[in-house]
């Protein structure tokens, strides 16, 4: 239910640009991204940081969008995303006394700390990855093509959540074995 709620506004929004144009599409992006936090905020009872900036990002550029009949800014949407969570990511790693991915999900995961060290410039990485390629495609492709590879692009973070978790797993399992032996 929650990959549901997390993919459908970019479903949405590939939906009504195929059957009408970029401008419609991104005015249901808003729409559905506002509906999206609303029911994450009722499920979850808040809003993390990550989805408050994610909604005022696409709300933001998406209104210069359609006010300045520009696509070039939701198209640039991804890569100021991206990018931003790539260098906080970075920032906090960097002057932080401890590592941000730990403070997230140290709760949910028991790992070494040099495995949370690896996994937070992993992150970074893939953030400044995804926000290159996204700038890549938006600065020279067309507008479908774009479209076409929020789609296919998708590729790009599920191979990534598969490596994180055959990586986190192996040091899981390291670890409780080493319970085990104590």
């Amino acid at each position: 239910m929650r990959m549901l709620i997390d993919f459908l506004p970019i479903g949405l929004f590939v939906l009504v640009y195929k059957l009408q144009d970029i401008y419609a599409a991104t005015a249901v992006l808003m729409a559905s991204t506002v509906a999206q936090m609303l029911l994450i905020r009722r499920i979850e009872g808040k809003l993390s940081k990550m989805h408050q900036a994610t909604l005022a990002l696409i709300l933001g550029f998406g209104a210069l969008t359609l006010v300045l009949h520009n696509e070039d800014f939701i198209k640039w949407k991804p890569t100021v995303l991206y990018i931003g969570m790539s260098l906080l990511l970075a920032g906090a790693a960097l002057l932080g006394k401890k590592n941000p991915l730990q403070s997230l999900l140290g709760t949910q995961l028991s790992l070494p700390s040099p495995v949370w060290s690896r996994l937070t410039w992993a992150w970074v990485a893939y953030f400044a990855f995804m926000g290159a390629i996204n700038a890549y495609v938006a600065h020279y492709f067309t507008t479908d093509e774009w479209v076409d590879f929020k789609i296919w692009g998708y590729i790009f973070p599920v191979v990534f959540i598969l490596a994180q978790a055959v990586y986190v797993s192996r040091h899981m399992q390291g670890k409780d074995s080493e319970a085990e032996d104590a």
